[in-house]
């Protein structure tokens, strides 16, 4: 079956290259005239963008699941993120922008360090946030790319309404090839739900202002139901079978004593309801944590536990190699935006 669908997928992809453009397609029809009866869009100037639209064979190359996935490993995954650059990087991104962060912790509760490990874990502090155009690559996906196709036509949807939100041309975004926007990655609908203009100029940009993409990665978060000072995660010791306790998900459902009859050593733990996290790596013991609410909100960000105890050792890492001059730094006023124009 697996195979069945690799094959289907590949030649999907290969019809997408042979394409021209999207105008004139019925489904594309379709979605047209289903955001002017919703959304009062005009009709002929979204068939002259569609039309203008060509697929990108890049992109459904990019999201197909590759021919020989592997085995997942926790530790491989580690390495890519809890690495000297990222620190060293997000320890030069704090001191730049270090009263914006004190700023967004004091607003939102949301500690500085969480908020740099996610930036840093998407596109090490704004290095990598892709060249694709954005239309152009949700459209590809919403039209082009079945398993996944409602997902991308509602974003493609809340890029539209963003726009023309922002009175801009829909193809003048760039991200990456699923369509997550600037240093943070959102995707549309996030941005227009939970993007913050937290620099004061009158809009959001998570593109080329940091400070918007602290705010709203902070803004994010508490809206998810960050609990300030709350605990995110603790390992623990395992010495029976905690596969019911996994069985039950990544939300927190029980306290920790609740957990001791499945061998799960929990005394140090918080009295708070927490999930047993599993990280597997293969030819290696299985790390076992307790996930609290905290970091079952980091997964609200990307649905992988894998991906959210990066962001939490990667906070680590960056809140125990914190340097004075970045505590100097952090009750230092940063200029507006409009002062830096001037100077």
């Amino acid at each position: 079956m697996k195979t069945r669908l690799l094959l289907l997928l590949i030649l999907l992809a290969a019809t997408v290259v042979r394409a021209e453009t999207y105008g004139g397609r019925e489904d594309v029809a379709g979605f047209i005239a289903d955001m002017q009866a919703r959304h009062g869009f005009d009709a002929a100037e979204l068939e002259v963008l569609f039309g203008r639209t060509k697929p990108i064979a890049a992109v459904i190359k990019a999201i197909m699941p590759p021919k020989d996935p592997g085995i997942r490993s926790w530790a491989a995954y580690r390495q890519r993120f809890i690495e000297p650059r990222r620190i060293a990087a997000g320890q030069r991104f704090r001191q730049q922008h270090a009263a914006a962060l004190a700023r967004a912790e004091t607003r939102y509760g949301v500690p500085a360090e969480i908020i740099l490990a996610i930036i840093g874990v998407e596109t090490i502090y704004g290095r990598h946030t892709g060249r694709f155009n954005t239309f152009a690559a949700l459209t590809t996906l919403a039209f082009d790319y079945p398993p996944r196709a409602e997902l991308f036509r509602r974003e493609l949807e809340a890029l539209l309404l963003l726009a023309r939100e922002e009175k801009r041309d829909p193809l003048s975004y760039k991200g990456s090839f699923a369509g997550a926007l600037g240093l943070p990655q959102f995707l549309p609908s996030s941005r227009r739900l939970w993007g913050t203009d937290f620099d004061g100029d009158g809009h959001v940009d998570l593109a080329a202002s940091p400070a918007d993409a602290i705010g709203s990665v902070a803004n994010f978060l508490k809206e998810h139901g960050w609990e300030t000072g709350g605990p995110i995660a603790l390992p623990v010791i395992v010495s029976g079978d905690p596969a019911p306790l996994i069985d039950e998900g990544i939300k927190p459902k029980r306290l920790p004593v609740e957990m001791a009859s499945y061998g799960v050593q929990a005394d140090a733990a918080p009295a708070q309801a927490a999930a047993v996290i599993d990280l597997v790596t293969p030819a290696a013991a299985t790390e076992y944590w307790l996930g609290f609410n905290n970091f079952y909100v980091l997964t609200r960000y990307n649905r992988s536990t894998f991906y959210a105890m990066a962001v939490f050792q990667l906070a680590e890492e960056l809140r125990t190699n914190r340097t004075e001059e970045d505590y100097s730094t952090a009750s230092r006023p940063t200029p507006s935006r409009d002062m830096r124009r001037r100077s």
